[in-house]
């Protein structure tokens, strides 16, 4: 089923009334912001998922329903190989242009994977989807078609709290003009748009745009004029946002929608120069291994798009991967930076570049786990940082 705010929902509702009396369903989204899935509704079939991603985190939080490991650019190629199943393909597309095209409006990651390995393709055609360049459907490769006008699934952006704002001065520091910006949705992300206000030329290449891509366009700030490919184009293959951008992106050739293949593409990423991508994580440990998925027994996240991104700024001619956390967590009880990580190792350290918290940036890469255990230290909250100093030591002592 098409995610996030490509979830179509006429099909999602039918599917839950539906399943039970369709008997052995199983349901494969890789996220969802509409609430419709809670553990009373949702027992007609088996969800599965790629992380407790959105709203999903009701469904984990329930231990109603499974996690599939992997980052985004490998669903696309999972589904082609049979690996993840799908036999029907459940997705939301805007209406058909006078070729008999459709656009995939809000979320183009793996829809053509689905709709190429399909037994049964079921289109929502919603008059209130945008048309966006891009990836489009054509009429002939949908099996069923139902017609509707209703608003997307729509995600108000988070408030800002000062934490949130303290980060986002230490990561506004590392784009400059000319960069390109990859980032998610939230209060961070959002914070980190408000703050480049005085930048020129900033490019966009993101699995993921929000409404504050709308301000920076606006204000002529995201121009994509000195990218060295997709040059005028922001490239994302997700929107997630409000009526606001839906508008905003609907047939503006500025923007373009593109499968995970190639938005998440560590080699489409390295023909970028300044790319710095924006990612968040649980907890990161001393050495700089990254957990973005669970707290203990608790699963909170996802791998998600991380790994690709982080390896795609790393690898960008004078660009950065940026991993951002709150240095504490549940009313500062807490220590986010760590020894030993709670949950799995998202984006192992060999692949880390800056970790930044409110209290500062730890610049890793090419760095001895020694300085990168002091170096984390120094941006924890200051309440845990003589512990960490204490076990920042032992590394030291030991090598490792």
């Amino acid at each position: 089923m098409g995610q996030a705010c490509g979830e179509p929902p006429v099909l999602r509702d039918a599917l839950i009334r539906q399943g039970a009396g369709i008997g052995g369903l199983s349901l494969f989204i890789a996220s969802s912001f509409s609430g419709a899935f809670v553990p009373e509704t949702a027992t007609s079939f088996a969800l599965s998922s790629m992380g407790a991603i959105g709203q999903l985190r009701i469904m984990a939080r329930a231990l109603a329903m499974t996690i599939i490991p992997c980052h985004v650019g490998q669903i696309g190629p999972m589904i082609a190989t049979g690996e993840i199943g799908c036999d029907v393909a459940m997705i939301q597309v805007s209406p058909a242009d006078a070729e008999g095209r459709h656009s995939c409006g809000l979320i183009s990651d793996h829809v053509l994977d689905a709709v190429a390995r399909a037994r049964v393709v079921i289109a929502e055609v919603n008059a209130a989807v945008p048309w966006t360049p891009g990836v489009t459907i054509s009429r002939d490769e949908i099996d069923v078609t139902v017609h509707c006008d209703h608003s997307p699934v729509e995600v108000a952006g988070a408030p800002i709290t000062a934490t949130d704002a303290a980060i986002a001065r230490h990561c506004a520091e590392f784009i400059g003009d000319g960069a390109v910006i990859q980032t998610g949705v939230g209060g961070v992300p959002d914070a980190i748009l408000r703050l480049l206000g005085d930048r020129r030329d900033l490019g966009v290449h993101s699995g993921m745009l929000g409404d504050g891509l709308v301000d920076l366009v606006e204000a002529g700030v995201v121009t994509n004029a000195r990218k060295e490919i997709d040059r005028g184009v922001s490239v994302a293959c997700a929107l997630i946002g409000t009526r606001r951008l839906y508008d905003f992106v609907d047939r503006n050739p500025a923007i373009r929608m593109a499968p995970a293949s190639y938005t998440h593409d560590t080699a489409v990423m390295a023909r970028l120069s300044r790319l710095v991508t924006i990612n968040s994580a649980i907890e990161v440990d001393l050495t700089g291994q990254v957990n973005a998925e669970a707290s203990g027994s608790a699963y909170l996240g996802g791998t998600g798009g991380q790994v690709d991104f982080v390896r795609g700024g790393a690898r960008s001619p004078g660009g950065h991967a940026l991993i951002a956390l709150a240095a504490t967590a549940k009313g500062g009880a807490v220590s986010k930076i760590v020894p030993t990580l709670s949950g799995a190792v998202t984006t192992a350290r060999s692949e880390v570049d800056v970790i930044v918290t409110e209290f500062g940036a730890a610049q890793l890469k090419g760095r001895s786990m020694a300085d990168r255990a002091r170096a984390l230290a120094a941006i924890a909250h200051p309440d845990f940082r003589e512990d960490l100093e204490r076990e920042a030591h032992a590394i030291a002592r030991r090598g490792f």
